[in-house]
């Protein structure tokens, strides 16, 4: 399947391949979280669970940033959020590959 991109002037397909390449997040200054779990390496659902296991341990209100470079967990985990009713805040790209996942306890 064919895509076009939107750009300046020009027309630009995408091919199957490209359309196919992990999720690009914004580069922005990443804010402090109250924990940080590294799922780094590891494939879905591993970070949800880890996130589903820990995310107690903040207070009400407290943000759990979830270090994953699996393509599943830039959109699972978001998911996950709504489906629990927590509140996905951000997800910020890591220098190093993969994104910083960002969620805030709701209850």
């Amino acid at each position: 399947m064919w895509r076009r991109r939107s750009g300046g002037g020009g027309t630009q397909e995408t091919s199957p391949r490209e359309a196919h390449e992990a999720p690009q997040a914004p580069v922005r200054a990443e804010p402090a979280a109250d924990l940080t779990i590294d799922a780094l390496g590891r494939k879905c659902p591993i970070p949800i669970i880890m996130l589903a296991e820990q995310i107690n341990s903040v207070s009400l209100g407290g943000v759990v940033a979830v270090l994953a470079d699996d393509p599943a967990a830039f959109t699972d985990i978001p998911a996950w959020c709504r489906l629990k009713s927590h509140a996905h805040v951000d997800t910020y790209e890591l220098p190093q590959g993969g994104w910083s996942i960002h969620v805030r306890r709701n209850y």
